[in-house]
């Protein structure tokens, strides 16, 4: 079964720089000397005509920073120019933010000059965002091979990274080490010629024994930090599971997915109303209910990368690696089955080849 890997929508990079490279390169005093040409201009126009390598933001942010004078007087961008005037601006060089190397132990399965497949634990960020800059996946990967020993495609903030898990998921990662690497593993994700393996234990009792999940996958317009599958104009994406354990209310599934949309296994089988345990951002509870009592909270999302398999970029050989299921997943179901009174050769048999 071919299929594409839990990545950012359509492999986009983007520029981590808050400004461009030119306007980096636009840093420095400039001044201007209004002439009748430009009479009436507004203020934030004017600028925008005169050093057009910057953003309007840019300008915006350099007025109301008060970086720009008209006659030695901090103005509006809205002020109206008169011939003769003077427009003094200061364009400070733009910091360019990046990633500090952080000792952070891997668990590497494999590596070469190309490639680096490792275990990635959860509760760990790939890359700085959403105010989390420490402890990153990145960090470590820095001060493991230096920003020399990773691909640059992605840019400081994400030197070497091919794809993504969420910070609860755990499991498998592929990271490049130079951009021809990189370059033709996104390629292969592209042409979903990856086979990626999740196994997910879901909150109620799935039907039948295997499915196919074909619903879009858009941004909530209402909570920016989830996704749904509810709006039509969504991106297409299938997920197809396979049921490996049913618990009472539980059922312990493979997931392999064929597209690569952001939180796609989570949002599909929530839209099931079969969230993954843990997973209280699409609806789980935080604490699973046996009967009165309350399961130990697991704090994390039960959802694990167990397998990925592709083509190495500079040999073309066909690699296969596992991630073992993490011990806080596998006590945990062993609880759940102990308190369901659940089968323990059933549940052992259920994890014997993701152990």
């Amino acid at each position: 079964m071919q299929n594409n890997s839990d990545i950012d929508d359509s492999f986009e990079i983007e520029d981590d720089s808050p400004e461009s490279a030119a306007e980096s390169l636009a840093a420095g005093h400039r001044e201007f000397v209004v002439d009748e040409e430009n009479q009436g201009l507004r203020l934030d126009r004017f600028i925008a005509l005169q050093v057009p390598e910057i953003s309007r933001t840019h300008v915006q942010n350099l007025i109301d920073e008060g970086r720009v004078l008209v006659g030695g007087i901090t103005k509006k961008p809205s002020h109206r120019l008169e011939p003769g005037e003077t427009v003094n601006i200061e364009i400070p060089a733009t910091v360019v933010p990046g990633v500090e190397p952080e000792d952070i132990p891997l668990d590497i399965l494999y590596e070469d000059q190309d490639i680096v497949v490792l275990n990635k634990p959860s509760g760990m960020i790939v890359h700085p965002g959403a105010g989390e800059d420490s402890g990153t996946l990145v960090a470590a990967l820095l001060h493991k091979y230096r920003a020399d020993g990773l691909s640059q495609i992605g840019g400081v903030i994400r030197p070497g990274i091919v794809h993504r898990l969420d910070k609860d998921t755990s499991g498998v990662m592929i990271i490049a080490r130079n951009d021809d690497s990189h370059t033709k593993l996104v390629e292969e994700f592209r042409e979903r010629r990856v086979e990626k393996t999740y196994l997910a234990l879901l909150h109620g009792a799935i039907k039948g024994e295997k499915g196919r999940i074909e619903l879009p996958v858009s941004r909530d317009m209402k909570r920016r930090s989830r996704m749904t599958a509810r709006r039509p104009s969504g991106r297409e994406a299938r997920t197809d599971w396979r049921l490996r354990l049913r618990l009472d209310q539980f059922s312990l599934v493979e997931a392999n997915i064929h597209t690569g949309r952001t939180h796609q296994i989570r949002v599909h089988f929530s839209a099931l109303t079969f969230p993954v345990v843990g997973d209280t951002l699409y609806g789980a509870p935080r604490q699973e209910r046996i009967g009165r009592e309350l399961m130990p909270p697991l704090e994390r999302n039960f959802l694990h990368s167990a397998r990925i398999a592709f083509e190495h970029p500079r040999s073309g050989q066909r690699m296969e690696f596992r991630a073992p299921l993490p011990a806080e997943l596998v006590t945990y179901i062993q609880e759940l089955g102990r308190r369901l009174k659940a089968n323990e050769s059933a549940i052992d048999a259920a994890l014997k080849e993701f152990s």
